[in-house]
């Protein structure tokens, strides 16, 4: 397990308790995001295992919230002080509910204090509800220069099921708005639905496409513990025709000019998501926001830090300046699985010079599982590194548990 101790209600802890000497040895830090999350949303999905609280548009408390991220980023500065942000990605909840005059405010503090790089990507999710689809256009003029729109499908069956508010119409609608005021951004779809057949991804899939998405996210719909699905479980289509949806979605984007970079990601050329790709190469991460992660590294030790859950308590923390529910080191034997859960999700893999860059450990300590993945028959390797071969990227969870210490 991470070691990871309490660190909510203690005195904010000294830069130079990072900067210790430590077992790791790091000869650079990695590229560096900023993740925000903004946690309200219309609907919680009964998928959903997000930290994501119901609330209407006009309950929630901007003016708060924002101050909120603004006091935790400034007790975090400290920590990444001098290193540049190369992406922002704005998640939920629902982000589009929070006004464009939110944004740009929340994007003015974050500049007043990051030096952003030149070309930052900067993502924010929104749903395809009328509401916040009149908002996109201002939302790009606060600076945004990225949409993630959550259809998750165009059935509008399926779209009640899965609990959302919108249908396919307005899904439709702010996929052509999305268009007309970004010059890229993602459309997320789900399958493998509760009675979902493979004629009705063939129509989602159809749909999608003809929309011309510079970059495709798929999900399978899994039931996810605590969820109203967990309580309540659909019947959801087999193994089987899930595996055969996943192969139907890769050669229909193919087809259209996109590529398959990432296990759940299809992009055309110069469309990635350069925030989740930071992630997948195991590059390091600021969160801010109720129940935020981060992932930062220093000369000699990689630590996760994770915010306050629940908004109020965090409102009331992170205004106090101890944003912080939990502070720890990731321990030096977990360091593997950490980085082969996020690397080998990526169709190139990794380099073996990444590996030592981003963990700060020598080869020596992979290489058994290494062979024993190889005689598996799960990744292909030459003399500059390793990436999942067809058949581990079909079984990509049996080839990361190989490495779990």
């Amino acid at each position: 397990m991470i070691a990871i101790q309490p660190a909510g209600g203690d005195a904010v802890r000294d830069v130079s308790h990072y900067l210790r000497p430590g077992l790791l040895q790091l000869a650079a830090l990695p590229p560096l995001s900023l993740y925000i999350h903004l946690p309200w949303c219309l609907r919680k999905c009964p998928y959903c295992d997000f930290n994501s609280h119901e609330l209407q548009p006009d309950d929630v408390p901007h003016a708060r919230y924002l101050d909120a991220l603004n006091a935790d980023l400034e007790a975090a500065l400290p920590l990444i002080w001098g290193r540049p942000i190369h992406s922002i990605f704005i998640g939920g909840g629902t982000p589009s509910l929070f006004s464009p005059q939110s944004i740009d405010r929340l994007l003015g503090d974050v500049r007043a204090r990051l030096k952003l790089a030149p070309d930052c990507e900067i993502t924010m999710e929104a749903n395809p509800g009328t509401f916040e689809k009149d908002r996109f256009r201002a939302f790009r003029s606060a600076g945004v220069t990225r949409l993630s729109v959550g259809v998750q499908s165009f059935n509008d069956a399926h779209l009640q099921a899965l609990g959302r508010v919108h249908d396919r119409a307005q899904a439709i609608a702010a996929l052509e708005e999305a268009a007309a005021s970004f010059d890229t951004f993602n459309l997320d779809l789900m399958y493998a639905l509760p009675g979902q057949t493979m004629q009705d991804l063939e129509a989602d899939l159809a749909q999608a496409l003809a929309l011309a998405p510079p970059h495709l996210s798929v999900y399978h719909l899994t039931i996810e513990p605590n969820t109203y699905f967990a309580k309540f479980p659909p019947r959801i289509p087999d193994d089987d025709l899930a595996y055969a949806m996943l192969d139907r979605i890769t050669e229909a984007t193919a087809v259209a000019g996109m590529t398959r970079y990432e296990v759940s990601a299809y992009a055309k050329e110069g469309h990635r998501c350069w925030h989740n790709t930071n992630y997948w190469q195991f590059g390091d991460y600021l969160g801010i926001g109720a129940g935020a992660h981060s992932k930062l590294s220093f000369a000699h030790r990689i630590v996760r830090q994770v915010r306050f859950r629940e908004p109020r308590l965090y409102m009331d923390n992170a205004l106090a300046g101890h944003a912080l529910a939990q502070d720890g080191d990731v321990a030096r034997a977990e360091l593997p699985f950490e980085f082969m859960l996020n690397a080998l999700r990526l169709k190139d893999g990794f380099t073996f010079a990444q590996f030592t860059e981003r963990t700060g450990l020598p080869l020596a300590m992979i290489e058994p599982q290494l062979q024993l993945a190889q005689a598996k028959g799960l990744v292909e390797r030459d003399l500059g590194g390793v990436r999942a071969s067809t058949r581990g990227f079909d079984f990509l969870s049996d080839l990361q548990e190989l490495f779990l210490a």
